[in-house]
């Protein structure tokens, strides 16, 4: 049952010119949860056995803020959510957009290279973890003005495009809760080597399943769900 089809998308406010506006992918995974969370489960787990959210590469909050903005209207669904980033910039950003939703400093906000300055209280507490890495090849975008112009870490996710998400999954298992349902969202593009990727997530002992894709002119976005085995 959709309850949150109609839940209009947050404010958001981005005069920084390094922080990564809301695009597809960003809306790929708030479309997905408006029509996969309710009053019971999110996602197909019980909201009762939800006590930690993380939005890694937060950007302008928007997912962070969204996810507050449900639980407000879940009861029994508290989670405490965390929203972290490797630039000042976009902690600054994303806490003027959670004033701007009026969500009062609900927010933990962390800046990190992934997990590297997480504090120790935090390892394996987090039930989801939502993570939109940069998932574009720079090998296919070496010639761009863009790439030309700067090394954008919005968008470059190595030479296969998946280098910052493999750094991504050697670490995050010391920080999501281990025990089931527990699992991460994440995106990927039909611009980098799926198979690849899915056979080194194999050999982590993780399984990971397309539950949501846009296509938009040469390229199909996915939003994935990955689980330990």
């Amino acid at each position: 049952m959709e309850i949150f089809s109609s839940l209009p998308d947050p404010l958001i406010k981005n005069d920084f010119q390094t922080v990564y506006s809301p695009s597809d992918d960003t809306y790929l995974f708030i479309d997905f949860f408006k029509q996969n969370v309710n009053y019971n489960y999110f996602d197909g787990i019980e909201i009762s056995k939800i006590k930690k959210i993380l939005d890694m590469g937060t950007g302008t909050g928007i997912i962070a803020i969204f996810l507050q903005k449900i639980s407000d209207l879940i009861p029994h669904f508290n989670p405490e959510i965390y929203a972290s980033d490797i630039l000042e910039d976009a902690i600054e950003c994303a806490k003027i957009n959670e004033k701007l939703n009026n969500i009062k400093n609900r927010i933990h906000f962390i800046k990190s290279d992934l997990f590297s300055s997480f504090p120790y209280e935090l390892k394996n507490s987090f039930d989801i973890i939502l993570f939109n890495p940069p998932y574009l090849p720079s090998l296919e975008y070496k010639e761009s003005k863009r790439a030309l112009l700067n090394k954008d870490i919005t968008w470059n996710g190595g030479y296969k495009g998946f280098e910052i998400f493999l750094k991504f999954i050697k670490n995050f298992k010391n920080y999501i809760n281990l025990n089931p349902p527990s699992c991460v969202y994440y995106t990927s593009s039909s611009y980098t080597d799926l198979v690849e990727l899915n056979n080194k997530l194999k050999e982590q002992s993780l399984s990971s399943k397309v539950i949501a894709k846009k296509h938009i002119f040469f390229e199909d976005i996915f939003l994935n769900r990955l689980q330990l085995i």
